[in-house]
């Protein structure tokens, strides 16, 4: 089992989509990791030897990844939303950021939707 970061890397993936299991790493840093380290991207993580995973270690350990890029994340989210920019107040009512449409669709950040009952039709006299 290859623990890296904090994270245990799926065994029975490819070593180049298992660091993409961390947090900041994805696959184009995956590669430049691998291909720096000259380990080949498609070995198993399961047969990664344990001087290889000391290489990966070390490799990572120079980017900021998890918590540390977890809490810059929402430093900068915190900034925003403290000078009042529209991005800012985008974030601090839970309403999409990067300027898609909220009339339909945007169920994801504004949540499941609410029923609003109607009015009620007066009764037909005859």
């Amino acid at each position: 089992m290859a623990r890296i970061a904090g994270v245990d890397l799926p065994r029975n993936k490819r070593v180049v989509i298992g660091l993409t299991s961390i947090f900041g790493i994805g696959l184009s840093t995956s590669k430049m990791i691998l291909t720096k380290l000259g380990i080949n991207e498609d070995t198993k993580v399961s047969q990664l030897t344990d001087d290889e995973v000391n290489k990966i270690r070390n490799e990572i350990s120079s980017i900021k990844i998890e918590g540390a890029l977890k809490s810059e994340v929402q430093m900068n989210i915190k900034r925003l939303m403290d000078t009042g920019t529209y991005r800012g107040k985008r974030h601090r009512r839970g309403l999409p950021v990067r300027g898609q449409r909220t009339r339909t669709n945007a169920r994801t950040r504004k949540g499941k939707r609410k029923t609003v009952a109607g009015k009620k039709k007066a009764a037909a006299k005859k």
